[in-house]
Order: C-alpha cells, then structure tokens, then sequence
C-alpha cells in the first residue's frame, strides 16, 4: 500500500523527466553562482542591521556576503525545507518538498533502487540547465543525484584543504599564509571549471566546501579571527547555557563563518576580473542551522531551520532590498530555471519566487508566501533502536512556529546510549565522537557539558531543552517568546491559532503525498533498513 501511495504520483506526471525543457532564445542568460555552505545557519554581519539588537550575527565580520546582500536583496524569513544536510539538499536540488525525496529523505539509506527512488527519477535543476545548454559543475559538497547527471563533473575532487578550514591551517605558524593557500584553491578550481566554457556558454557553478560544519579547532575564533568568546557574554539565545565553553564554541564557529566569507570574496572577486559580475544571479545560502547545539541542526526550530539568503544580480535586481516574504529554499530550484528560461517541471512542487527578486519593492511583496512546511525524519541511522527516524513536521507564520511530533515516545536527539553506566561517557569523550549518546547532536564542547553536567541545578533546564522527550504539539508565541522555549500548545488562549495552524499543516501534508500519513511509512523498509 505504502509503495502505491508515494510512487502513484510519478505515474500521473508522465515521467516529465524525459521531457526537453522550454528554453527561450536569450544570449543573455545568466550565469548562476550557486554558495551553499555546509551547516551555515543565519549569521553575517549584515544581518545584525537586518534583525536590530544585539544578535549573535553582531559578532561576526562578513564583507563579501554583506555585499551580496547590499548588492541585491536580503531574505528575513528563509527556511530550508529541513535541518538535516542530505534532506534539505535534496530538496533544493529537487524542488520537492523533503519527503518526497525516497532515500534522499534520510541522511543515508542503501535500501533504494533507482527504478523506485523518485529522487533519482525526477529531473533536478542542474541536469535541467545542462540541458539547456549551460556549463554545470561544482566543487565540494553538492547532493548526489544518480551516477552521471549533473551536477558534474567536480572541479579539485580528491584535495582537502577547503574542508573544516580551521583544522586545516591549526598546525600553521602562519595564519595568513596558510589562509591565503586556502583562497588560492578557491580561485583555481573556479578557473578549471571556467577553462571548459565555450565562447559565452552560461555556466551553472555550486560551490559548497565544507566550512561551519564540525569539527573545528576549539579556541581557533579567537586564534585565528579574533572574535573573542567573552564578547558573547549576555547574548546567548535563552536555550544555550552562558558559560565560557559554550560562548567559546559560538565564537568557534563564527570563526569558520568568515572563513566562508572570504571564500565567497575570492569568487566574486573573479567574477568581477573577467566582467561577469552584472549578468550572474548569485546565491548564498546554507543546509540548515549551527551543528553540535541544543535547538540546532536536527531540529525544527528557527536555531535549526532559519537560513541565511541573500541574492544578487546587478543586471535585473533591484539593490538594498529586504524581503519578508516566506521562502522553503527548495524554491530556489524553479527560480534557477526561470531564470535561464526554463520551464519548471511538473514535478517541482516548489515555486519561482523571480517575480519577488525582480520586483522594485521591499518588505511583503507576494502575501500568499505568509509560511513555510517543514520537517524531519531520520539523520544519523544508528541514532534510535531499530534505524527508527524522530519524525516531526511544522509550520512557521510570521507570529508562530507550531510543531507536530509523531512519535513523542522516542528521544528526540537519540537513544541516550551509556548515560545510566556505572561510568557514563565523559567529557572528551561526548565532545569527540557523536556516536557515544544522543548521536543526532554532533559531538561538541557544548553537548559535552550538557551531558556530564546534566544532575547539576545550574545545567537541570538545558539538558532538558536539548535532549528532553517532546510532547505530541509544539505552539510558541514568536513575538512573546522568540527563542521559542515556552511551549502554549493546549493553552486555551491559543486554541484557535493552534487548531488553524494544525489544519494547514497537515491539508498541506496530505495534498503534497506526505509518506508519513500512509501507516507511518517511514518507519519501514525501503525508507529504513529491514
């Protein structure tokens, strides 16, 4: 029943796949420059001006992605369409939404055939651009559709140093000369991919090193980009404990956020020696929200969900924009195709927001992208008994973030493998090896505190907040409580907002063939390994 119910559709689509894309006749195409960083959640200088007060993005120093932004148009209400890298990846590159992706669902899962998977079925906009006549490749970090289709080929594949940038240059003497390799790379692996255009092919580039994603250097934010930890004292969301490890760890990363920055300058910078700047849409972006901490990735709240967008294309963007209006990333998909003259196929349940970028307004500018779907199911495999997902869903407003979780009885962030031994993981190791206890949080400084300290009153609440089970609904009062750790759902105030919300969660579910509704198919072969 369960296969009929989620493959049913791809039979009335026709295989739209095999379909050649409308393409207009337009020299002017533009290139696309696409940066998706690796677990890049919503920090950069530019939105500390964007979002007022004192946000953790105040601490961070991002010029080049400032100037995108400043350049063209800056996103306030961004989403991915869920905060696991494979998942949220396969939907942008699909423009489904994230549970119609079969294996790609999942962080991994060998079970699927690519007769069976629509993800390797239905065509994704880097094939679809190939197709129509642009140069497409990437560097680094992509989503791996099946064996030959774009994006390909990859461009430096098998070198290493753009990867988890502060353990690659910690043994250095020399930080700026070790840095200054790093951007080297960057540049020359554009210009290989670049040797193979012809004449003035539009190209299609997705760069995506690993950067923001764990493991870095604990003390390297300071060490390396002198963002000092103690600065960050008094500027915690309320879920993350204020304590020198913690703010260390923050600090961390922001670290590896500027060294995403001066990557994107390197490429811009290119862009502008060889005169493509005008006629690029480029795009920064990231798979979800801050790796290694409570309520971010593998989690539905904004910490794990809100996402940095900032586009440009001086040619036909209006500049010094900033939009309100709601975007699940899996947009992203058939607004790269319109873009470049190409129909969107039937199978993108996203849709084009070209019409947002291109218009000369600022704030609202479509009201009917007033929310965003999303969701999770399994990340690491091993992370529950049995392979079994925490399946969740949600649907964020501008005034609320409701949550439904399936399966409350499971532990949200994983089994807590080891915690009731007579000798418990400790420190180094919780903060080295994901695997040890609740492996849907990657190993940190601050998972490793929470756990160790978990009996102690001062760490009671955090502990509960990271890894605590989760009642069936969540509803919070985002202009209440905007970290969003004052859970209203049942709260008789709220019973209308909540039964709307509800209602439009799951209408939305059940018209886009959500497997979960269908005898929980997620949690069966071939979506789990039998």
């Amino acid at each position: 029943m369960t296969r009929i119910v989620i493959f049913g559709l791809c039979l009335t689509l026709n295989f739209v796949a095999l379909r050649l894309p409308v393409v207009f006749a337009d020299d002017d195409r533009p290139n696309i420059l696409f940066c998706f960083a690796d677990d890049w959640g919503r920090y950069a200088s530019i939105y500390a001006d964007v979002d007022g007060g004192d946000a953790i993005s105040s601490f961070v120093s991002t010029p080049n992605i400032d100037r995108v932004g400043h350049e063209g148009v800056v996103f306030r209400n961004a989403f991915v369409a869920a905060p696991s890298c494979t998942p949220s990846r396969a939907a942008v590159t699909s423009g489904m939404y994230f549970f119609r992706c079969g294996r790609q669902a999942n962080l991994r899962v060998d079970n699927w055939t690519a007769e069976t998977n629509p993800y390797d079925m239905w065509p994704g906009f880097p094939a679809l651009l190939q197709q129509s006549g642009y140069l497409v490749g990437h560097t680094a970090k992509t989503s791996a559709k099946k064996k030959g289709e774009a994006p390909q080929p990859r461009f430096g594949a098998g070198q290493t140093p753009m990867s988890r940038f502060s353990q690659t240059i910690n043994e250095s003497t020399n930080f700026e000369s070790a840095k200054q390799k790093i951007y080297d790379e960057v540049r020359d692996r554009f210009r290989e991919f670049l040797a193979n255009r012809k004449d003035s092919q539009p190209f299609l580039y997705w760069f995506g090193p690993h950067n923001c994603h764990r493991p870095w250097i604990a003390g390297s934010g300071k060490k390396m980009w002198g963002i000092d930890p103690d600065d960050l004292e008094g500027k915690l969301p309320a879920f993350l404990p204020d304590k020198p490890v913690v703010r260390e760890d923050v600090a961390d990363y922001l670290g590896e956020v500027q060294a995403w920055d001066a990557m994107v300058g390197v490429l811009l910078a290119e862009l502008e020696r060889l005169g493509e700047l005008e006629n690029t849409l480029i795009v920064l972006s990231g798979d979800h929200g801050m790796p290694g901490m409570p309520y971010g990735k593998c989690n539905v709240y904004d910490f794990g969900v809100h996402a940095p967008l900032l586009i440009s294309w001086t040619k036909r963007i209006p500049q010094k924009r900033i939009i309100d209006d709601f975007v699940n990333l899996m947009d992203l998909a058939p607004t790269f195709l319109e873009s470049a003259g190409v129909t969107p196929p039937e199978t993108m349940q996203a849709r084009s927001f070209l019409d947002v970028l291109t218009s000369d307004k600022d704030g609202t500018i479509d009201g009917s992208r007033n929310h965003v779907i999303i969701g999770q199911e399994r990340h690491v495999p091993s992370a529950r008994a049995g392979g079994l997902p925490y399946p969740k869903r949600a649907i964020r407003t501008k005034g609320y973030l409701y949550i439904r979780n399936f399966h409350p009885e499971r532990w949200p962030m994983g089994d807590p493998r080891g915690l009731q031994n007579v000798n418990p993981p400790d420190f180094e190791a919780v903060a080295s090896e994901t695997y040890t206890t609740f492996a849907d949080m990657d190993a940190s400084p601050t998972k490793a505190w929470l756990v160790t300290r978990r009996h102690e009153p001062q760490a009671a609440q955090y502990y509960q907040w990271a890894f605590g089970k989760r009642p069936a609904e969540e509803l919070y009062d985002l202009e209440k409580d905007p970290d969003q750790v004052v859970n209203v759902a049942g709260v008789g105030q709220y019973a209308k907002i909540q039964k709307e919300l509800t209602d439009r969660l799951m209408s939305t579910l059940r018209d886009t063939g959500d497997p979960r509704l269908e005898n929980d198919a997620f949690d069966h072969p071939p979506y789990i390994e039998p």
